[in-house]
């Protein structure tokens, strides 16, 4: 009887702290859920905003991320409140928290101050052909953490802000143009003139090459290598016709060089067969 009589006793104590904590639980559950809908819609809001205005896409995408984090920590603030702590144990509470959070959490840290010196420098933009931490690809998001670039095949390479803000970074498609310096090799017995005529030529009769004042297409005797003279083909070209002008004078180079009679050397090897019984005799 005396178990029974305690179970009340606890039941009718605390059983009632729950009944009166009841109504902040469930105010809280329902300003969670509010929440995260009403920030839903405010991504939303925030999408079309920028849409219909004429921003740098980065920036886009860095505010549009800022902002859904910053609105759900207030939320999680608001959310904490209702269930009864209050707000200045709230601060303090937070206020140690971050603090073991940032020292925990150092390399994100880091990685949201990158993004933010990428957003103000613009070393690179959505859409830019960039080459960072070993991998080339064209920029499709820049987020507060990290870059997502898509490589040449189709794969996705995601990078920390704070090594790519601390590190190289060739941006490709920043100058709209490039200039290509290919080597074609001849062997020394072939005319000299002759092949960086054929070559000169092929460069100046291609209509997307550039051929401004002081970018001119130039051919010339860059080395003479062990078994070839080596010739570099310098010429400029947009980023569109860029690689396409770049394979076709590779392969054009080599067919009219050797229509002309001149041969383009490769590495050789001579092997010599011993008779290994005569030896021994």
């Amino acid at each position: 009887m005396e178990k029974f009589k305690d179970w009340d006793i606890y039941m009718e104590k605390y059983g009632q702290k729950f009944i009166d904590f009841l109504p902040s639980v469930i105010g809280a559950v329902v300003m969670l859920v509010v929440g995260l809908w009403l920030i839903k819609i405010a991504n939303r809001f925030i999408k079309k905003f920028f849409d219909k205005q004429e921003y740098d896409p980065t920036l886009e995408n860095f505010i549009a991320s800022l902002l859904n984090w910053g609105l759900k920590i207030l939320l999680f603030v608001l959310v904490i409140t209702q269930l009864g702590v209050e707000s200045a144990s709230l601060i303090t509470v937070i206020g140690a928290a971050g603090l073991a959070i940032g020292l925990a959490l150092q390399g994100s840290l880091s990685n949201f101050a990158g993004g933010v010196l990428i957003l103000l420098l613009k070393p690179f933009r959505v859409g830019d052909w960039i080459q960072a931490q070993g991998v080339e690809g064209t920029v499709k998001e820049i987020s507060i953490f990290n870059t997502k670039l898509v490589t040449f095949g189709n794969q996705l390479a995601i990078i920390p802000n704070g090594k790519l803000s601390n590190d190289n970074i060739i941006n490709y498609t920043e100058e709209g143009i490039r200039r290509e310096n290919l080597t074609f090799g001849i062997s020394y017995g072939d005319d000299i003139k002759l092949a960086k005529e054929i070559l000169l030529n092929l460069v100046i009769e291609q209509e997307t090459v550039l051929k401004l004042e002081d970018k001119m297409p130039m051919v010339a005797v860059a080395e003479l290598g062990d078994s070839s003279v080596n010739f570099t083909v310098r010429y400029w070209a947009t980023n569109d016709d860029f690689w396409e002008l770049r394979w076709f004078i590779l392969e054009e180079g080599k067919a009219r060089l050797e229509a002309a009679g001149i041969s383009i050397p490769f590495p050789q090897r001579d092997v010599h067969h011993f008779n290994l019984e005569g030896l021994k005799k």
